[in-house]
């Protein structure tokens, strides 16, 4: 065989070499040749009759009538279900619940939020109130990191407040 730079020159004489010396071997036919093929292969001389062809099996019956629904179907077809009305409906939306009013922020919110607007201001704007930016970027610094450690600090641990902790998730 003759290989060509990236392989075989004459690929379809290739393919049917490889097919010829499968089925020589009885690679590829059905049970009930190759089971034959057990019984005979004692006889001396004769052919053995895996090196036949296989006869080709009758082509199935054309379906004229969709087939049922299987078990991985949802039982209507695919244009029925893109191209037909909405089965649902415009009554049957969902319309969520009113959400709970947010609770009234309490000093220490307002405490947090003045400390992390005056933060920002020192170190944006120090010149703005009469401060030197070395006296202002770190009082802008201690500002900020004072709001973040109090905010998490605010945070919740646990379950809230009434709650029964052997109850399971709570969302």
């Amino acid at each position: 065989m003759s290989r060509g730079k990236d392989g075989p020159e004459d690929v379809d004489a290739t393919f049917a070499e490889i097919v010829a010396d499968l089925r020589a071997g009885g690679f590829g036919l059905p049970e009930e040749d190759t089971a034959d093929t057990a019984d005979t292969t004692g006889t001396a001389g004769a052919e053995p009759e895996s090196r036949r062809t296989p006869e080709r099996p009758a082509e199935p019956p054309a379906v004229e009538a969709p087939p049922e629904p299987g078990w991985r179907s949802g039982g209507t077809s695919w244009d029925t279900t893109m191209f037909s009305d909405d089965p649902a409906g415009d009554d049957e939306h969902y319309v969520p619940p009113e959400p709970p009013p947010l609770p009234r922020p309490r000093m220490g919110a307002f405490l947090i939020l003045l400390l992390f607007l005056a933060g920002l201001f020192l170190l944006i704007l120090p010149g703005a109130i009469g401060v030197g930016p070395t006296v202002a970027t770190p009082l802008g610094i201690l500002a900020l990191a004072t709001a973040i450690a109090l905010l998490l600090l605010r945070v919740r641990q646990g379950p809230p407040p009434g709650a029964d902790p052997s109850n399971g998730a709570q969302v």
